[in-house]
Formats: structure tokens, sequence, C-alpha cells
């Protein structure tokens, strides 16, 4: 895959990522690959030497985006390229802490763009949730996500209860704090703090996990790619706290009869991998799996 177009973003509170971004830029523009800045980013690092594209745009004028700060920058970009249509895939740098998704480091960077650049790498296509608040038989709010979607309650309300049918079929009353529907690539985050399992990224499936159960018999489960599942957040009218969540990154309140429909986008996004390692080598390196 020939790369002549980078698009670049940063996380725009964190000074690393900034300072790496313009690092970044100057390497390609010296090696024959023009930096696309995201907008923002560029602000935020005081650069105008580069093109700059808004974060509508940046996804349909480049050939590659890459984001540099942690897992949840990827995150961002990952809901740019889904909602813009644009088949590019991403490259993270990670100059956070965990960076499970993000797996080249600082010192990583150069031979990750000249592995890009001369199309050493490999993608991996990872499976898109698209998730659908319905209201009043209208849909107020569509958005795909990465990791998860998450039905969940405010930090001072109540549990919550939620009826869950998987196409059409109903399956279970869920009383919790909340409840996420994760991909095989979100399973290592908040799905696994919730007791969900790890489930390797080439299983075409995702996972229904309750958030604190307070039902011992409310244990998560595997679902197919190919299945719709609905949620029906049961809502008392005073409250005004219920969310449904995408990837962390956005957020919906929900009213009285609202209804959260899940299931997989039309298409899967690629991430971009320049090293040898493994799944199983960062469970084991991120996570201390298995020591």
């Amino acid at each position: 895959m020939a790369i002549t177009r980078a698009g670049l973003l940063a996380r725009l509170t964190f000074p690393a990522a900034l300072a790496t971004l313009r690092d970044a830029a100057e390497w390609l523009h010296a090696h024959g690959c023009t930096p696309v800045i995201e907008a923002r980013s560029a602000e935020a690092a005081e650069t105008s030497a580069w093109k700059i594209a808004t974060r509508e745009e940046i996804a349909d004028h480049v050939d590659v985006l890459i984001a540099f700060g942690g897992d949840g920058t990827l995150l961002d970009a990952a809901g740019l390229v889904g909602n813009s249509g644009a088949d590019v895939p991403l490259l993270g740098v990670n100059l956070g802490h965990l960076g499970f998704l993000t797996e080249v480091t600082r010192g990583e960077l150069q031979t990750a763009l000249a592995a890009l650049i001369e199309g050493r790498t490999r993608a991996d296509e990872r499976l898109l949730l698209k998730g659908r608040v319905k209201r009043d038989g209208q849909i107020v709010a569509e958005q795909l996500a990465l990791n998860d979607i998450v039905v969940t309650r405010g930090a001072l309300s109540r549990m919550i209860e939620i009826d869950v049918t998987v196409d059409g079929q109903f399956v279970c009353h869920v009383k919790a704090d909340g409840l996420i529907l994760a991909t095989a690539t979100g399973s290592t985050a908040y799905n696994l703090s919730a007791g969900g399992p790890i489930v390797h990224p080439a299983v075409d499936a995702f996972v229904f996990t309750p958030i604190a159960s307070h039902t011992l018999t409310n244990r998560p489960l595997v679902l197919p790619a190919a299945a719709e599942v609905t949620l029906r957040p049961l809502i008392e009218a005073q409250q005004t706290d219920i969310v449904a969540t995408f990837d962390g990154q956005h957020g919906v309140p929900l009213l009285p009869d609202d209804e959260v429909v899940v299931g997989r986008a039309e298409r899967r996004l690629r991430l971009l991998r320049v090293s040898a390692r493994t799944h199983f080598d960062m469970l084991r390196e991120k996570l201390k799996w298995g020591g």
C-alpha cells in the first residue's frame, strides 16, 4: 500500500503527544510523505507548516491516520474514520500509560514511520458496532464504536433495570449499574474490569456484560457478530442521568421509553501493525496476563 499523505492528530492536552506529532510531521515531510494535520491538533501544537484539514474532512484526504496519545486518542480517530465512510487505516502511537491499542512507542516512532511509507505493515480488521438511540420510533442519535457501547446510570442514581432482546427474542431483565456491549477489541477495556471475558480480535462476536449485576446469575454472554441487541432501560419520569455512551467518547442522555439498538456496522476498521507483536504478546506485556 503506497502511503503519500498521512493524517496526524494528537491528544490536545498532552504536550508529549503534540511534540511527537511535530517530530513525525517533519520526518514524514523529509522522506517524501505529505503530513496533513487535524486542525485542532495543529493549533494546539502551534504549527502551521503543514497542510491542515478539519476533523470532519481529514479522513477523506489521507492514506492513513496516525493518532498520538493513548487508546482514547485512537478511539477518537476511529470515530472520525468510521463516521466519514473513508476506508482509511489507523496507526496508534502510545504516549500514555497502558496503550493496548496504540502499540507503537515513542522510541519506535521512526522505525514505524519508515515501515509505514515503505508498505511493511499489516492490517488487522476489527468489528465496529453501530448503536442507535430510538425515541418515539425515530432515530435521535447514531454512532459507531470500536470498543463498546454502554448504558449506565449516573453517579448518584440507583441501579437501573434493562430489558434485553436479541434478534427480537427476549433474553433477560437486567438489574445492575449498567450494561456493556463490547467488541473483541474492547473486551480488554471496560468489559474486562466488569468481569467480562477476553475475546481474541479474530473472533467474529461481541460480548454482553452487566456492570455490578444485582443478580448473581446474570453472567457475561458472547453473541455472534450478526446479532442485533435491543436495550430498553426502565427509566422513571424524574430520572435524567441514564446515558448511552459510545467508546467513552460520546454520550446520549436517555429518556423514558428510549431504546438502544446495537448491531455490527456495515464495514470494519483497519488497525495497522508495524511490529511482530502478537495479541498474546500484548496481553502479557500490557495486562500482565498469565504472569
